[in-house]
């Protein structure tokens, strides 16, 4: 039996790199024609030098906060779809809304490694619990078992008296859903004296995973494996059975940058995953999903080459309101491109005497009086907003990705 999907995921870094960015200027040179928001993000850019990581940062990241608004100046995909809608597979829709492609091609939302990763197979039969109604989730997941010769039960959510009666009846062995309703599942069929101890296997996605979970689910006797994908971009990374980190799906090329910015961080930096998507439908170039994870160093102990995630480590998106103003991740880096010499910066904000009230903690070797007044005012430039500033050690502000910290009581 084969332990990989194909040869892709065991290329070298070196041949997966080069191969991926002969794609993505092949991929563009095919698309400036039918897709003119992709023309507009590339203005000023050459094609042609797009053959690494450092030229790839000079294209601006295009954000999926941004995708609502654009797409309802420009129904129904903002003019990033390369593909006409009477041309598609399937015409989907998120919550907001916003409106998603899906094309032709097999597993075009690249789930069948995720699938074969965690251990599926042909002739598994698969409880599909993600919704079919306008999102892509279900979608996303069938194809995935499909890609792999799996059957599907096409459940959705909830219904869980349905569900139950469904898993007695066709004994899947496998389930794709939230990890979530698997638990809900488990403990329903329990309730009604009907145990569900035919699933061995899963693949969860779109809720969190904690440990106290993973080892609730594998007391089950359930083997189950996460992966992170949206609604735009399908599966971007997935586990590997037994194996620590998310590895980073083929055909995109994945990178972590500053919250805020476009600036790509180094390995092991905390910040927004930024993906590049070599599809030919749908072809999204430096998108800003709005979440943050960072690349763990190695390889994974499978034999799949690509680069890992952490998993899932919150939202990038951290601009808040202050005082009846908008304070942005942006202005707070400008501050620290003004000031050289500065570690990682955090803008604590709080509640003082009934009001809004900012304190600016910035890493640096030197902590004199001259520079906090010298960040204050340049804090102040920026958001048009008066802040306290304390100097911290470098090195003492966490690694989380978080440069805005909303620490006001709720409610």
């Amino acid at each position: 039996m084969p332990s990989h999907f194909d040869r892709l995921e065991t290329r070298s870094p070196e041949k997966r790199e080069a191969e991926d960015f002969r794609a993505l200027r092949a991929l563009l040179m095919d698309s400036l024609g039918k897709a003119p928001a992709l023309k507009k993000q590339l203005k000023g850019i050459d094609i042609r030098a797009l053959k690494n990581r450092a030229a790839l940062a000079d294209v601006p990241v295009f954000r999926k906060s941004d995708l609502l608004a654009l797409q309802k100046a420009k129904p129904p995909f903002a003019g990033f779809a390369a593909t006409k809608p009477g041309a598609l597979k399937r015409l989907l829709m998120s919550p907001g809304p916003i409106f998603d492609p899906e094309g032709h091609a097999g597993d075009w939302w690249g789930a069948g490694r995720a699938f074969f990763a965690a251990g599926f197979r042909k002739g598994d039969v698969v409880l599909n619990t993600f919704s079919y109604h306008f999102t892509p989730g279900g979608f996303i997941m069938e194809s995935g078992a499909h890609a792999v010769g799996a059957a599907v039960i096409p459940a959705g959510p909830g219904q869980t008296e349905q569900q139950l009666e469904a898993i007695a009846a066709l004994q899947p062995n496998a389930y794709a859903g939230t990890p979530d309703f698997l638990k809900i599942l488990i403990e329903k069929g329990n309730e009604a004296g009907r145990p569900i101890t035919s699933i061995k296997r899963a693949m969860v996605s779109g809720a969190a995973f904690p440990p106290s979970l993973q080892a609730w689910v594998k007391e089950q006797g359930i083997a189950a494996c996460q992966s992170y994908a949206t609604a735009d971009l399908g599966i971007v990374a997935y586990e590997s059975l037994g194996q620590p980190g998310l590895i980073i799906n083929e055909g995109l090329i994945v990178e972590i940058v500053k919250p805020g910015t476009d600036e790509p961080l180094p390995e092991g930096e905390v910040g927004e995953i930024v993906v590049t998507r070599l599809n030919a439908d749908y072809p999204l170039l430096r998108f800003g999903t709005g979440d943050l994870s960072k690349i763990i160093p190695g390889q994974s102990p499978c034999g799949r080459t690509n680069q890992r995630l952490a998993g899932w480590m919150g939202r990038a998106d951290q601009r808040t309101k202050v005082k009846g103003m908008f304070v942005d991740p942006a202005q707070i880096e400008a501050v620290r491109k003004a000031h050289p010499g500065l570690g990682r910066l955090r803008l604590v904000v709080t509640r003082q005497n009934e009001q809004d009230a900012m304190t600016l903690r910035a890493e640096s070797a030197e902590n004199t009086p001259t520079l906090a007044a010298m960040l204050a005012a340049s804090l102040q430039a920026q958001t048009k907003l008066k802040g306290e500033v304390e100097l911290v050690a470098p090195g003492s502000l966490p690694n989380d990705g978080k440069i805005i910290a909303d620490e006001r009581p709720i409610g």
